[in-house]
This record gives structure tokens, sequence and C-alpha cells, in this order.
């Protein structure tokens, strides 16, 4: 083996818990000024940029960061937390998500110190969007196909290519992108990649939405023509982007987010069976809690890695592969309970139209953050099977 498989038993310290009874009040008021239903996770508008603000202005976004850059030098277990309840609760994170839990460390490694002194302190008060620039046209999940080049001319690179799946690239104010800069090598097909911070809403960028089956517009496919982006938006080591993608995945695949997002379906079963369940409810109702205690234990390790300044890309991967799979399969196992749901029970009508929103949904769960091939192909690379 190439890595040392792990998953150490984190449990969360009682100010995490104490923090999660402050986001869980938050998240009521919330509820109660009518931001969000959390019983409808197929509202038509995700984008709620004063509840980004509100959320801000707690100090939940960044707050693992430096204080010098708006953050709070958190945990990343306090941040798990947070993370953790607002997925839970379906609130409208869309607009700082991406920011918190990737593009913020990209930059805080990477960018010049003028970039992180303006950017970063934005993100932390909820203000900007950003979007990640990785896969591409006939290219798959395969980010080393990569073909959108940067071209270098004066004072910066001529972007030309297209983007797709690009998630909220209609709403961002910056992405995070990978261009090729040079062709890649017969030894190191990875070479050649490097990544950039782009400004969006500029000439020469055209954002084309792609509609789901669910009715929402969340994906995109963004088109560069001769898109200028100058020398100091180059972040990291040029023609080497594929050591700081690998890192930044980790970040990615490992949240709770990654097993919670059709997690509504399960906690409204719950309520449609009652308190006394018969057997065949409660048996399925339990191994599926069993599942989610487990998932959810590997994930916190994980957070708990990050926590000590490890990079887990094997671990993170295992995460997001084992519960994609499971968020994805989630709402057919409780649409084959509620089969034995009485039609009298006070949220059926609720639970049929969470099911049918999950059930359109699920397909792009695998897909979205790398597909389980690829990740199954990173996690054989990891334990020196391939």
């Amino acid at each position: 083996m190439t890595a040392a498989l792990r998953f150490d038993p984190i449990r969360l310290p009682p100010k995490c818990e104490e923090l999660r009874k402050e986001v869980r009040a938050f998240l009521a008021e919330e509820m109660a000024r009518g931001t969000f239903n959390p019983f409808k996770p197929n509202r038509e508008d995700t984008d709620v940029p004063e509840f980004c603000r509100r959320v801000g202005e707690r100090g939940w976004i960044g707050m693992t960061w430096p204080k010098k850059y708006g953050g709070q030098e958190r945990s990343f277990l306090e941040r798990y937390v947070v993370t953790e309840e607002m997925r839970v609760a379906n609130a409208p994170t869309r607009r700082f998500f991406v920011a918190d839990r990737q593009s913020g460390p990209v930059l805080l490694k990477y960018a010049p110190e003028h970039i992180k002194m303006d950017i970063l302190p934005r993100i932390c008060r909820g203000e900007i969007c950003f979007a990640i620039g990785m896969s591409e046209p006939n290219s798959g999940s395969d980010l080393f196909a990569a073909k959108t080049r940067a071209t270098k001319t004066d004072g910066g690179y001529l972007i030309n290519g297209t983007k797709i799946w690009t998630s909220s690239a209609h709403i961002a104010d910056y992405m995070i992108a990978i261009f090729r800069t040079s062709p890649p090598t017969k030894e190191n097909r990875r070479h050649g990649l490097t990544q950039f911070l782009v400004k969006m809403k500029q000439p020469g960028i055209k954002v084309n939405p792609i509609g789901q089956i669910t009715g929402q517009y969340e994906f995109n496919e963004v088109v560069f023509t001769d898109f200028f982006v100058p020398d100091d938006h180059v972040l990291g080591e040029v023609d080497g982007a594929w050591k700081q993608a690998t890192s930044e995945l980790a970040y990615e695949r490992s949240g709770p987010e990654r097993f919670l997002e059709t997690y509504y379906v399960l906690t409204e079963l719950v309520r449609a069976v009652g308190p006394t369940p018969d057997t065949r409810s409660a048996e399925g109702i339990g191994r599926l809690v069993a599942q989610l205690h487990t998932m959810r234990r590997m994930s916190v390790s994980v957070a708990g890695m990050l926590q000590a300044g490890k990079e887990p890309v094997v671990e993170a991967s295992i995460v997001k592969d084992i519960g994609t799979v499971w968020e994805q399969q989630l709402p057919h196992r409780v649409r084959d309970l509620a089969a034995f749901v009485e039609e009298t029970a006070s949220n059926r009508e609720t639970l049929e139209r969470q099911l049918d929103f999950a059930i359109k949904t699920a397909p792009k769960l695998t897909i979205q953050g790398g597909t389980t091939e690829v990740l199954r192909g990173i996690i054989a690379r990891g334990l020196g099977l391939r």
C-alpha cells in the first residue's frame, strides 16, 4: 500500500454541541421569517443573498480562516456542525457554500496577498459567490483531458474553450478554473494544467443554463472567447495545477453534504410511520439510520484530519463514493417503505412531493464532485491496487 488508510474515531467536543444549538436557533428564526421552507427541497429560488449575509454576520462563513482575512480561526469540527445543520434544514446556502468549502482555502494557499485581502473578507460576509470550472464537454470526469486553452499574452492569458456542469455559474462573481497552459507530456499526462481565478460577468464569458428534470437550473455551460485573465490571477504553479486540484478535492468530497442531499425523505418517512411503526418499517428505517451513522462517523473523522493539517484524499474519496451512492438510493428505499404508510398519515402528501423531487434529482449525485468510477480509481491508486 502507498498510503495508510484510517478513519480515526473522533468525537465532537462540547463546544461543537453548543454551537449546534446556536445554529438551530438561527435556522428556526429564518424559517419563521419565511426565508425558506425545509419541507420544500424543490424550491424554485435557492439563491437568497440576504440569508447569506446574515450567516456571514454570525461568523459562520470562512470559520477556519485567519482573522486578518475575515475568518474566525475556529476548528474544522465546528465548521462541520454548521454545515451539517444547514444541510439537514435544506437552508439556501448556494451563494456562499462553494467559496466557504473549497475556493477560499485555495485562495488562502495560492493567491497573492492583495487578492486575499480583497476577496476573502467578502466571502466571509456572504457577499460573493464562487463557481468551480473543472469538467469539459467530451471529457467526462477526466480532469486531465481538459482542452480549454490559456495562451500567454502581454500581462496575462487569453482563455478559449468551454467548461460544463458548472454549478451556480449564472450567479457567480468568481470562478476558480483549470485551463491548459501546455500540452501533457508522454511521461506525465497531468502536466500542463494551471489554476486561475476568473472574474465572472466580464466580456468574453457566456453562461448558458442547463436545465434539469427537476425544473431547476443549477448547472451551466460556460464558454470563454478570448477572455483575458491577468498574471496575478494565476493560482500556484504554472503547469502544476493537478497537485493543487487533488488537495482541493479533499475539501469537496468529504463533508456531510455528500450524504445528506436527499436526507429529508428519511425524516419525512419517520414522521409518516409515527411512534409505533410496524416491524418492516422499523427494520428498514433502522438499517438506513445505521448506515447514515457510519458515514457520519467517517466524515467527522476526515474533518478531524483536515483540522490536523493532513490531506486525506483517499479517505475523502471513500466518503464521497459511499455517501453519494447511499443518498442516490435513499429515495427509492424510502418509496418502498412508504408503500406501507397509512393513506391517512398527516404528512403523506408532503412525503410524496419530496419523493418525486428526490428521485428526479438523484441521478446527478454520483456525478457531481467526481464520478463513482473516477473516485474508485483514486481509491485504488491510494491503496496501491493500481
